[in-house]
């Protein structure tokens, strides 16, 4: 992100940091970002063929995202969008980009994840947490939404019809 947005100066004028702001920040200079990206280097497609392929960090960002917030892969692209502090964690700048699609991240999460890579991930994670004394607690983001029903067989309306 190179140019401040408004967003970016509403923001910076705020009285506080949220929690999640503070966890964000924390990982982010926590995390060894050049040895990660290192690992999943190997693997991910170099694009040659079709459209280019999201850039590693933030395909590894997300994937994180998704990890510590126990996110489907489509909350985990509708939470970037709605969150600045997500946005932030992922240095996007939607002036340039747009959050990867959730198909993206399944990809790029089978990809990890069928290689080793994800489970040496997160004992990494594990122990440099440990190593700073700290452990790391998971949680969810849950959106509230209505849902449809399918029509009950034993609803009012249905027993009305079956009488006539």
């Amino acid at each position: 992100m190179n140019q401040q947005t408004f967003s970016d100066i509403e923001y910076s004028n705020r009285r506080r940091s949220t929690r999640r702001e503070s966890f964000l920040n924390e990982m982010d200079r926590l995390i060894p970002w050049d040895r990660w990206i290192a690992m999943i280097s190997p693997y991910y497609p170099e694009g040659r063929r079709g459209r280019p392929p999201k850039d590693k960090e933030t395909m590894l960002r997300m994937y994180l995202i998704r990890l510590w917030y126990d996110l489907s892969d489509e909350g985990t692209e509708d939470v970037i969008y709605d969150s600045y502090a997500m946005r932030r964690f992922m240095h996007l700048d939607f002036l340039d980009e747009q959050v990867p699609a959730a198909t993206t991240l399944i990809r790029f999460r089978h990809l990890i994840d069928g290689k080793g890579i994800g489970d040496k991930i997160r004992e990494e994670m594990r122990n440099l947490l440990a190593q700073s004394g700290k452990t790391l607690r998971t949680g969810s983001i849950q959106d509230a939404r209505t849902v449809s029903l399918p029509a009950q067989a034993g609803s009012a309306d249905n027993r009305k019809e079956e009488l006539s």
